[in-house]
């Protein structure tokens, strides 16, 4: 059993000035049974928290450091930027050369606004996509998630043609009235819906592959049909991109399953390990937005230096030639050796690329419905069990977990051993 006395009592004190001791829900760790793990440093695929106690991430900060922590040319961009000014207010070049990197890596982002989080960049693209279409109702996918925006904490209807409902308090009705929700990976649903509100009907958003229900591929094309019944209606597709973006391959999933949306949301790596995300898409959208249009954002610290400086260093890192096949190669051997040595203890493990999930489960997880049916109490015991071994994985049944460059194959041939030897 690892000492975690430290981390306990910094726990204890943080409960005297933060809500619920933590800045986020998840890290307290509630869903898994554990107390939260108080980190002093990171470096490449290594938490060591104040207990002085190691672990091997597969969190990496909710999919942000694809490259590793601390990655020294990434740091050292970074020391020089901030010896410059941390923030003016004002343009800087970096900001279009991070916004060129985008656009080459991600073409459907003709033009790139950069802000702060993917919350921030989901909520910019919806109110573009309203402004553009002249239309209020937006379609999301039940276990899709978009960041803590009040129009999109909503849950199911009874029916598909029911308006949503608010899933956290403090959201009044009025503000969740123009979302739909529908499953995901249903096409007959998305079918029947254009059918009624078509029309009125402004965006579809849609996580190209979900990760905040777990890891769930799209079945059976769906995602083409979505791209498919939009251009029908004249709606817009907006490809959240906030996990994906740069991960699975420098295009995103968008350039995987070879899908064009019409706008697109990418936060996590494009800031280097700094607070920065961006959304963009087609150029005749795009300029609907202030200054040029009637749309209006704004932030301070959007676009600031050290964050753009990051980015454009991780970026430039992640162009080198072989980058993703090597780590895709790595982390599809690496969840094969997890399903050869999780084989018949009720686990299934959906994969996309480099990131997967593990469902405590004996049926296939295509969407929420199934997602609700695994074990979440087991799923508390596995990564109790895993975090006392040294391996630190997403805190949730619901979350994906993700390999990295900086992840060694002996680390991930360990990682797959204590794995097998669960017995929860």
């Amino acid at each position: 059993m690892l000492n975690r006395t430290k981390s306990i009592a910094a726990y204890k004190e943080a409960l005297k000035y933060i809500p619920g001791g933590v800045n986020s829900p998840v890290r307290a760790l509630k869903a898994v049974g554990e107390n939260p793990l108080f980190i002093e440093r990171a470096k490449g695929v290594i938490l060591t928290d104040v207990d002085g106690n190691d672990y091997i991430d597969f969190c990496l900060s909710w999919g942000v450091f694809i490259l590793g922590y601390a990655h020294s040319a990434v740091l050292r961009t970074v020391n020089q930027s901030i010896k410059l000014g941390t923030s003016y207010g004002i343009p800087t070049l970096q900001e279009t050369e991070l916004a060129r990197r985008v656009n080459h890596f991600i073409p459907s982002m003709e033009r790139v606004r950069f802000v702060n989080s993917g919350t921030e960049a989901v909520m910019s693209a919806i109110r573009l996509a309203r402004g553009y279409t002249n239309r209020n109702l937006i379609v999301k996918f039940v276990g899709c998630y978009h960041g803590h925006v009040d129009h999109l904490l909503v849950g199911a209807g009874s029916g598909v043609t029911t308006l949503a409902s608010a899933l956290s308090a403090g959201v009044p009705d009025a503000f969740v009235a123009y979302t739909l929700c529908l499953p995901f990976n249903d096409k007959k649903a998305v079918d029947h819906l254009f059918s009624i509100h078509g029309k009125e009907i402004a965006a579809v958003i849609v996580e190209p592959v979900p990760a905040n229900m777990g890891v769930v591929p799209s079945q059976n094309g769906f995602l083409h049909y979505l791209r498919e019944v939009t251009l029908a209606y004249g709606a817009l597709l907006i490809f959240d991109e906030v996990i994906t973006g740069f991960r699975l391959t420098a295009g995103g999933a968008q350039q995987l399953f070879n899908i064009t949306p019409d706008l697109t949301t990418v936060g996590k790596i494009v800031g280097g390990g700094f607070p920065a995300a961006a959304f963009g898409g087609r150029a005749d959208i795009m300029q609907m937005l202030a200054p040029e249009g009637d749309v209006y954002q704004a932030g301070t610290l959007s676009g600031n230096p050290v964050a753009m400086s990051a980015g454009i260093k991780t970026l430039d890192l992640l162009s080198q030639q072989g980058v993703y096949d090597a780590l895709n190669k790595k982390a599809g051997r690496f969840v094969e050796q997890l399903r050869k040595q999780l084989a018949g203890k009720g686990i299934v493990i959906n994969a996309v690329g480099n990131m997967f999930t593990l469902f405590f489960t004996e049926g296939e997880v295509n969407n929420f419905e199934d997602v609700r049916q695994c074990d979440t109490v087991r799923f508390g015991s596995f990564f109790r069990y895993m975090l006392a071994h040294g391996v630190y994985l997403s805190p949730s049944q619901f979350e994906a977990c993700f390999v990295s460059v900086a992840h060694t194959e002996k680390q991930l041939d360990r990682v797959a051993s204590i794995a097998g030897n669960f017995n929860g």
